[in-house]
Formats: C-alpha cells, sequence, structure tokens
C-alpha cells in the first residue's frame, strides 16, 4: 500500500476553502486509497493554528477522525524519533528548516516515504516529493 505523509499544510488547506491549495488538497482526499501518515508535532501545528475557541471544536474532531481512521496512523512522539530530528535540525544549520520538518523528514526517512502533502519546499530540499506545490495549473 502506497504511503504518503501529510504535512501541517495539507491539514489548513483541506479545512480552509479560501486556501489557494484548498481544491488541490480536496481532490488527493477524493481519490487517495493509501495510508496517510503524520506526526504528532504536525498535529500540534495544527492545533496551534485551530487555538481559537471557535475552532478547538474542529481540531478536536479532525484529530479523533484521523487518530480513528485505519488509513491514516498517527506517529507518536518518542525518545529516539525525537533525537533524531534535533539531530537533523542541528547538523542543517544551513537551512531554515523548522524542527517539526526535520522531525517529518526522519518520520518519512523511517517508513519509506518519498511524498508529501505539502507545497512546502523544504520538504523538496530534503529531498522529497511536494504533491501539492502549485505547478502552474
Amino acid at each position: 500500500m502506497k504511503a504518503v505523509f501529510a504535512d501541517s499544510f495539507y491539514f489548513f488547506a483541506l479545512l480552509n476553502p479560501n486556501d489557494a491549495a484548498h481544491q488541490r488538497a480536496a481532490d488527493f482526499a477524493r481519490s487517495f486509497e493509501g495510508l496517510i501518515v503524520s506526526t504528532a508535532w504536525v498535529f500540534t501545528e495544527l492545533g496551534d493554528g485551530l487555538a481559537a475557541p471557535r475552532d478547538r471544536g474542529v481540531f478536536v474532531r479532525w484529530l479523533d477522525r484521523f487518530s480513528t481512521d485505519t488509513a491514516c496512523r498517527l506517529i507518536l512522539p518518542t525518545p529516539a524519533l525525537f533525537q533524531a530530528g534535533t539531530d537533523l535540525y542541528r547538523v542543517r544549520s544551513d537551512k531554515s528548516w523548522s524542527l517539526t520538518d526535520c522531525l517529518a523528514f526522519v518520520t518519512m526517512a523511517q517508513e519509506g516515504i518519498a511524498e508529501a502533502l505539502t507545497a512546502d519546499h523544504h520538504f523538496t530540499q530534503a529531498g522529497f516529493t511536494a504533491i501539492l506545490a502549485d505547478d502552474g495549473k
């Protein structure tokens, strides 16, 4: 089964019909039949972005749905994963990669995932494919 990594970019695009990437994200969500993998750190970003009282229910429902869907897998923090992510963050001081991105890159490498649901160019810098990148269409 094909697996892709879901970045917070994807979730925000799906949740906001006014987001420039909403249609690309929605089209992908409708057609993809593989496994969507994400991390607790990505969900932390999502929860932070939906922290307003009116949005908290949206976050909780999204987290519950993702956590229970057999087509999704949420990677939880472990000391080893955190160490590997911070090691990458430390050695790539030439990049402006966030710690959350470094943890995503380590997760993707460990899981053998080459594609990410994002348009974040940091993923392409790290050698992955950013599925939601605007290719001018």
